[in-house]
């Protein structure tokens, strides 16, 4: 089985090369799709490098910065794998828990799967208030779907390329988890979590998503169950 590890990327000049050799250590059939959101710190040249040297990379460039959402379904729309997974460049989440992410799709038990950072496995210890912000997020997105996840805003989400089909999603920043997983609640398909590990960085170290983010993951939980 083929997979589209799908990447956004937004100044990541410090991290890219290193990702990219972490998924291409995984032994998997596989394409790379990297969508750069208008990088200004000199991602976009080392992009250029390593789509001509890596055959099994392909590089896409947004001409304005769109936000995370936005770059997912650009690459979304290139991917032909028959199974996707979502990559994060900033070397937060371990590319080695592929087969364990993948494990209940290919046995038949799940169309989506979720690598939860609350399920036990290894996780840097930092911020308490992020922690507690994904926990009520999560709560909250549990009380309108219906859903028990652990962790709804992972990067971690890997499902069927088929599912998109029709899903038709629109969020162009971190609304993305919120609206994909309500959309993946409507469509009444089987989901499984999974214990992942998780290396955070802090803002020193560049981590972009702040309480602003929080405030419109709410915002498009209610309006994508209630609304859309």
């Amino acid at each position: 089985m083929k997979i589209s590890v799908v990447m956004p990327v937004y100044n990541e000049i410090g991290t890219i090369e290193k990702i990219v050799a972490r998924v291409q250590a995984v032994s998997l059939e596989k394409e790379i799709i990297i969508v750069d959101d208008f990088s200004t710190d000199g991602t976009r040249d080392l992009l250029k490098k390593i789509n001509q040297e890596q055959e099994n990379v392909r590089v896409l460039y947004h001409e304005c910065n769109q936000g995370k959402g936005a770059a997912l379904r650009t690459g979304f729309e290139s991917a032909t794998g028959e199974v996707v997974i979502i990559q994060d460049a900033d070397l937060e989440y371990d590319p080695r828990e592929y087969p364990v992410l993948l494990e209940p799709i290919l046995d038949g038990r799940a169309d989506v799967v979720y690598g939860s950072r609350f399920l036990g496995g290894p996780h840097r210890v930092l911020f308490f208030w992020h922690y507690l912000g994904n926990k009520l997020l999560t709560l909250l997105s549990n009380a309108l779907t219906n859903l028990n996840l652990t962790d709804m805003e992972t990067c971690y989400k890997v499902f069927k390329r088929e599912i998109l089909e029709g899903m038709n999603l629109k969020s162009k920043r971190f609304g993305f988890e919120p609206e994909f997983t309500v959309k993946v609640a409507k469509k009444k398909l089987r989901i499984y979590e999974v214990p992942i590990s998780y290396s955070g960085r802090t803002y020193a170290e560049g981590k972009k998503i702040g309480w602003k983010d929080g405030l419109t993951a709410i915002f498009t939980i209610f309006w994508f169950r209630l609304f859309d």
